[in-house]
């Protein structure tokens, strides 16, 4: 069974286009857009349900016409609108042999610090500007920290353990 750890966002759903119960999908980078994927995952109600796609056109390098399977006529296309649309992990990162980083790899890891002490789980990251972060929760903690290689003094992919090397006072105690 494919746990939501194993997936990774590359696209959202936006209103659906025509009759026929096709959908736009806007994706986040050009490279997802271009994966051969059978089958989307979208997020409804913080649940991974497949979709096998039946007809994919781009619109342009970030924007397709999707036609899912059983999906046949515009309203139940925009029961599907505004959602997450995710695909496995391993997927995902063959695409990601590109110069920059895809910071979403790290979605779940589990932060240590250079002296042992865990900072969290990373939830989110934040890439709307140009200075990414790791959005990093705890309980009631949360601490953002900058997505950064210089930072990164170990990845366990296995565990799923980052270990970094972080500035005295980023972290408030």
């Amino acid at each position: 069974m494919i746990g939501a750890n194993d997936l990774l966002p590359v696209a959202h759903t936006q209103k659906p286009y025509g009759v026929r119960g096709e959908l736009l999908l806007l994706f986040r980078r050009s490279e997802y857009a271009e994966l051969d994927a059978d089958y989307y995952f979208l997020e409804i109600d913080a649940i991974p349900v497949p979709f096998r796609v039946e007809e994919f056109t781009f619109v342009t390098d970030t924007t397709a016409r999707v036609k899912l399977e059983d999906v046949d006529d515009e309203q139940t296309a925009a029961r599907f609108s505004r959602l997450e649309v995710l695909l496995p992990r391993e997927l995902v990162l063959s695409a990601g042999e590109q110069e920059d980083t895809d910071w979403r790899f790290f979605l779940g890891f589990t932060v240590t610090d250079q002296h042992g002490k865990t900072l969290g789980v990373i939830e989110e990251v934040d890439d709307a500007t140009i200075n990414v972060l790791f959005i990093v929760r705890e309980d009631d903690k949360e601490h953002l920290i900058p997505a950064t290689d210089d930072f990164i003094a170990a990845v366990d992919e296995r565990s799923r353990i980052l270990e970094m090397y972080l500035p005295e006072g980023l972290i408030e105690e």
